[in-house]
C-alpha cells in the first residue's frame, strides 16, 4: 500500500470513530514479506502526519513484522523501530520477540513506548519482567478470546465424553459473572 493510501486509511479510520491504528510493514507476498525500509518508513510518516492533523489524540502503532513473517532479525527489527521513531510513530511494536533479552535491547533502542503482545506460546512473559524490560504498553490480541474459547471447549468435551459437569466447580455464577462485568 502506497504511503498515500495508508494516510487516507487513517483518515477513514478517523472518520468511523477510531481512536488509534497499528501499521504493518509486511506486505503480504511471502517471496518479499517486508516492505523495503524507505518505503515502511514513507508509510509510518503518512500516517504519523494523518494522525497527527486530526483534531482529537490519535494514537500510531508502527510494526516491525520481522518475527511473524519468517524474517527473525533482531538488528534488522531494531533498525526498522528507530526508523518508524523517527518517521513520527507514537507507539514501536515488534510482535513475536523471541525472549527478554530481545525485549529488553528493542526497548532500550527507542524512546517511544514500546508495545509487547502476549499471547503467543513461550513468549509471553510476566508483566514485572515487561515492565523491567522496558515494555510501556501491553495487548492481548486474541489470546483471551481463546482462553474463553479453550474453556468452552474443555467443558463440552467433558459434558460429551463424560457425562459430568465438573467444569461447573470452578466457573462464577450468574450473580458474580454480573457483578464482575458491572451488571
Amino acid at each position: 500500500m502506497i504511503p498515500r493510501s495508508v494516510a487516507e486509511t487513517i483518515r477513514l479510520a478517523s472518520g468511523v470513530g477510531l481512536a488509534g491504528a497499528s501499521i504493518e510493514d509486511s506486505t503480504g507476498n511471502p517471496e518479499a514479506p517486508l516492505y523495503e525500509l524507505t518505503l515502511a518508513a514513507e508509510r509510518i510518516a503518512a500516517a504519523a502526519e494523518a494522525a497527527h492533523s486530526l483534531p482529537y489524540p490519535f494514537l500510531l502503532t508502527a510494526r516491525a513484522e520481522n518475527y511473524v513473517r519468517g524474517k527473525p532479525d533482531l538488528e534488522d527489527v531494531i533498525r526498522r523501530l528507530t526508523t518508524y521513531e523517527q518517521a513520527g510513530a507514537d507507539v514501536l511494536f515488534a510482535p513475536a520477540l523471541p525472549d527478554l533479552e530481545a525485549v529488553r535491547a528493542v526497548c532500550a533502542a527507542v524512546r517511544k513506548p514500546v508495545n509487547f503482545m502476549v499471547g503467543v506460546k513461550g513468549k509471553s512473559f510476566c508483566l514485572a519482567d515487561l515492565q523491567a524490560a522496558g515494555v510501556r504498553r501491553i495487548s492481548f490480541a486474541t489470546s483471551l478470546y481463546r482462553a474463553a474459547m479453550t474453556g468452552l471447549l474443555g467443558a463440552a468435551r467433558e459434558a460429551k465424553d463424560h457425562g459430568t459437569f465438573e467444569y461447573l466447580q470452578t466457573t462464577l455464577t450468574t450473580p458474580e459473572l454480573n457483578a464482575a462485568l458491572g451488571i
